[in-house]
């Protein structure tokens, strides 16, 4: 398992951005895909740290976080001005 913590935030980035357009009910849909996305990485983490990859596990961690508040942000801003 080789992990490159860019292309898993970057495809974080990527999706919030590809599902950004949509409004009303997306904007929870989208911040449970967060929290899942979020609760992935970290399973994956933990096997890597099971493994004995600590700092990339580390890496992948704080990955995870970030992809969540990536994701989330994204929704709060469909929220915060997209429905005038």
């Amino acid at each position: 398992m080789n992990f490159n913590k860019l292309t898993i935030v970057a495809s974080a980035a990527a999706l919030s951005l590809g599902v950004a357009a949509c409004d009303g009910p997306q904007e929870e849909a989208m911040e449970d895909q967060a929290e899942a996305t979020e609760t992935a990485m970290e399973e994956e983490a933990d096997a890597m740290e099971d493994m004995g990859m600590e700092a990339e596990a580390d890496a992948m961690n704080e990955a995870a976080d970030e992809a969540e508040d990536t994701m989330e942000e994204a929704a709060d801003e469909m929220d915060g001005g997209e429905m005038e």
